[in-house]
């Protein structure tokens, strides 16, 4: 990787561009890289038609590639819950419908688990990182993390994004939106699959 690389963060979610730049500014490897996030050009986002997390990381970083000419780093991922077969999976941004808000997708899963034991609530996030040079990249490079935990019965705490008010990390007594974003980067599946990915880009 050569100095001043630009990079397009393939995302319009405003919380996993703020979380994926901090960790992209806390590594000196990546410190001359230009980080913009797809939202500085004027183009729809890519149409998610994956099943998995892997399908819709590349498609929304071939996309971006596709749309801006620069190589890009897309991020696809979603919370799992065990008792619930593995939803809301790749549909997590939008469990309670196409523009549902975190608090909407929260309440939705809180009301599919009422009534299901604390020892029946385990769930793990899981992230998928995909780095494109070019739209025709032959061999991208794919990355992924998982954090397990289990679901709260209600919110708690400030911080974060997305389900993390109702997701309990055992090791830290709390849940993951009362962490600060270096206990959570240090923790999470998206902080795992940045670190390999670093790994692989900075080798």
């Amino acid at each position: 990787m050569t100095s001043q690389k630009t990079l397009v963060l393939a995302t319009g979610n405003k919380g996993k561009v703020a979380e994926l730049r901090h960790m992209l500014s806390q590594t000196t490897a990546t410190a001359d890289w230009q980080v913009r996030p797809q939202s500085e050009w004027d183009f729809t986002e890519a149409d998610e038609t994956g099943t998995t997390f892997v399908e819709n990381a590349i498609i929304k970083a071939r996309h971006a590639c596709e749309q801006t000419g620069l190589p890009a780093i897309a991020d696809d991922s979603g919370l799992s819950v065990s008792a619930l077969n593995g939803a809301p999976g790749v549909y997590s941004a939008r469990y309670a419908g196409s523009n549902a808000t975190d608090a909407d997708n929260i309440n939705k899963l809180l009301d599919a688990l009422d009534g299901i034991e604390e020892s029946h609530r385990q769930a793990s996030f899981y992230c998928v990182l995909v780095y494109m040079q070019s739209a025709d990249d032959p061999t991208p490079i794919i990355c992924q993390g998982r954090w397990n935990g289990r679901i709260l019965t209600q919110p708690k705490g400030e911080e974060g994004f997305g389900y993390d008010p109702i997701f309990w990390v055992e090791e830290k007594n709390s849940s993951a939106a009362q962490l600060n974003k270096t206990e959570k980067q240090a923790l999470s599946h998206r902080g795992q699959a940045l670190k390999q990915l670093l790994g692989q880009l900075t080798a």
